[in-house]
């Protein structure tokens, strides 16, 4: 069986990813800050039949990712690797000229430092599978500017571009930055409370990641609307 981790893993993208996953066979391991909301996440996916386990922690923290990539190993390796967790830097979000600059940083910790951090830890094992992938989740904001999405933005186009130059340098790999468009997720309810339409759901989203996995494009960036499209 091919074994993923997932990062942000309890709800959401992540959650709706586990469970499309574990659906077609793959063994997992999931992480969450919330350990009360990832054990029912984990429930739900085990119902599929295949090996869960669901490591509660903060990706910033250097033991809880070794633990991720150990909890891997002990399942077979790491044939794919999703670096969803996110952190907004300030809920609701705001102005450049008001964002406090420690959520500035906590949002680059989480988005950039912790995903590149996991990536270096499970690389042995990602350049050992046949067909090792990373999935970096990335944000029209990495792109796009839009008015008070400035500090997030910032941290998903930093994302990106770390995929970028790992898909340069790790040309055995597949490296995907998949911007999922907007979604109805408690993330985005955080950041702009006010919106009373949020987007897809999770779960209508989930099948531009599964149509990568399946065909296996080159590395690079894509929008899973449009691969939902058929584009």
């Amino acid at each position: 069986m091919p074994v993923g981790i997932i990062t942000g893993a309890s709800k959401g993208l992540g959650r709706a990813l586990a469970e499309a996953l574990a659906g077609l066979g793959w063994d997992l391991v999931l992480d969450a800050r919330g350990a009360g909301a990832l054990r029912e996440a984990a429930a739900a996916v085990a119902l599929h039949g295949t090996r869960v386990v669901a490591l509660p922690g903060d990706v910033t923290d250097a033991g809880h990712r070794a633990a991720l990539v150990a909890a891997a190993r002990e399942l077979g390796g790491v044939d794919l690797l999703v670096s969803n967790a996110s952190a907004l830097g300030a809920e609701p979000l705001v102005r450049l000229a008001e964002l406090p600059l420690t959520g500035l940083r906590r949002a680059l910790e989480v988005n950039v430092t912790a995903a590149l951090g996991l990536v270096q830890e499970a690389l042995p094992l990602l350049r050992a599978s046949a067909a090792g992938t990373v999935i970096a989740v990335g944000s029209d904001a990495a792109a796009e500017a839009y008015e008070t999405w400035g500090g997030y933005g910032a941290s998903k186009a930093a994302l990106e571009q770390l995929a970028a130059v790992l898909a340069v340098e790790e040309p055995g790999l597949r490296v995907w930055a998949v911007d999922p468009g907007d979604m109805a997720t408690d993330l985005h309810a955080a950041a702009v409370p006010e919106e009373e339409e949020l987007g897809a759901a999770p779960a209508d989203v989930v099948p531009g990641f599964l149509r990568l996995l399946a065909e296996r494009p080159a590395s690079g960036r894509y929008a899973a609307p449009a691969l939902v499209a058929g584009r």
